[in-house]
């Protein structure tokens, strides 16, 4: 399989951008965002998926040079409209402001409306953490999963993250889906002709499948856990989407109207300040975070993104490596 130094993945990431039109400011941060992705293992939120961007171009569901605005909501509240770009704009384009809130304030949230999302959000949470900030995120996406109980597509496949930043250590980050499986992933399966683990999606019955094209076009994913998972994505529905002035998984299906492109809807960040929260008791209190850690650790236990960051030191050294498919379907967006 071809193995791509990060710079040359960087570059090409780039040089397919360029070649379908995005503004430069687009194409560095899109590059990143999906560079972030193949270096930390994430496979199906790496090069893959400039496949979808590009798709979604030429679908006309996107703006490749739109600029974001910025609004001062609300002494706790930043919102930004990504006017229908991609939403890593958007995120850079409010992080000062948000991050200003939250130090004054405590805690503030980030709402970005109209934007098309593609990305793992554990990006945009390290990028809170570097600051000192505690912080969570969450949005819808397309109707892909069913509810607890149901079994047609209703909900997203809405992820929630969060993050806690570590002084000289990586992050505490976790970041999940609340379907049982990222959509990305049934994807991959379909790719390579593999069947899904029971329990990621039901076919166009209801019934319990492993066939990835059945789930993905005429079945439905199922949401992690039963009755609680589709309770949290219930949740991310309603706070991402209503109360943000934004839409909902099916309203962005209805938006879609079957061109399969990336979703279109809107993501709700929330940053907090220890150091507002705490005080000069903050490096105490933080502390024995640190031991919580440690006894999850002595445990056996592992911390979430740590194979992440095993990766990424990897990936740094060594490269990544890709499907012989996919860097062919990857070369071909250049003709």
């Amino acid at each position: 399989m071809p193995r791509l130094t990060l710079p040359q993945a960087e570059q090409l990431a780039q040089a397919i951008l360029r070649r379908h039109g995005f503004s430069e400011a687009y194409v560095q941060s899109i590059a990143a965002t999906v560079l972030a992705g193949e270096r930390d293992g994430c496979s199906s939120h790496g090069l893959w998926r400039l496949l979808g961007i590009v798709q979604t171009l030429k679908a006309g569901r996107v703006e490749p040079c739109a600029e974001p605005q910025v609004h001062d909501q609300a002494p706790g509240v930043v919102r930004v409209d990504a006017r229908g770009g991609f939403s890593q704009l958007a995120f850079a384009a409010g992080l000062p402001l948000l991050a200003d809130k939250a130090r004054t304030n405590g805690i503030a949230a980030l709402a970005i409306n109209h934007c098309v999302h593609f990305s793992a959000l554990w990006i945009e949470l390290e990028a809170l953490t570097e600051l000192g900030l505690v912080a969570l995120a969450c949005n819808p996406t397309q109707a892909y999963v069913a509810p607890a109980g149901g079994s047609r597509p209703l909900f997203g496949t809405n992820p929630i993250a969060f993050g806690w930043p570590r002084a000289g250590q990586p992050p505490f980050i976790f970041d999940f889906a609340t379907s049982a499986i990222a959509r990305g992933d049934i994807e991959l399966h379909r790719r390579s002709g593999e069947p899904l683990p029971p329990g990621w999606g039901v076919d166009r019955q209801g019934r319990p499948s492993t066939d990835a094209t059945e789930v993905l076009d005429q079945g439905a994913m199922l949401t992690f856990g039963g009755h609680k998972g589709s309770a949290l994505s219930t949740m991310i529905e309603l706070i991402a989407g209503p109360l943000i002035g934004d839409l909902t998984s099916l309203e962005s299906s209805a938006h879609d109207a079957g061109s399969k492109a990336l979703p279109y809807h809107g993501e709700l960040l929330i940053a907090l300040d220890p150091q507002r929260f705490l005080g000069e008791q903050a490096a105490q209190h933080l502390a024995r975070a640190e031991a919580l850690f440690m006894a999850m650790q002595a445990q056996g236990a592992r911390l979430p993104s740590q194979r992440r960051y095993a990766a990424r030191a990897n990936s740094l050294e060594q490269g990544v490596e890709i499907t012989q498919t996919l860097y062919d379907d990857l070369q071909a967006l250049l003709d």
